[in-house]
């Protein structure tokens, strides 16, 4: 696989298509870290990191629905940056996502963050995903 972050969302994406309840991914440190943005932001609805015989581990997500128009909180999620083509950018151009409605994960040397919350701290960095 060359591209495991472009994986995780393509498992989300169709665990929400196919209205799934609980998805599980194989875990690493930057999709725990994303995971992590998601859940802090309501997009999903739990998660839980589980060990496994090998020391990947697992990641459970439990994704969020809308209890009475069955819709997913989810509505679009795309990857942007990838390993053919980095897509960085400085503190002033960062994107706004639906003119602020959604959210821009973003790789930077605080850690995985948001756009909001990079503007806020000056900082730039690897433009992972767009979710909204």
């Amino acid at each position: 696989m060359t591209d495991p972050i472009a994986d995780y969302l393509t498992r989300l994406r169709n665990a929400i298509k196919s209205r799934h309840r609980v998805v599980e991914v194989p875990a690493s440190s930057i999709k725990k870290q994303i995971t992590k943005v998601l859940f802090d932001k309501g997009y999903i609805l739990n998660y839980k990191f589980e060990d496994t015989e090998n020391k990947q581990g697992m990641i459970k997500i439990a994704l969020k629905y809308n209890p009475e128009t069955r819709d997913s909180a989810i509505s679009k999620i795309d990857r942007i940056s990838s390993p053919g083509l980095r897509q960085y950018k400085p503190a002033d151009e960062l994107p706004k996502v639906l003119n602020g409605l959604g959210i821009a994960i973003l790789s930077t040397s605080k850690g995985v963050i948001t756009d909001k919350e990079a503007r806020a701290l000056n900082v730039g960095g690897e433009v992972l995903c767009y979710v909204y």
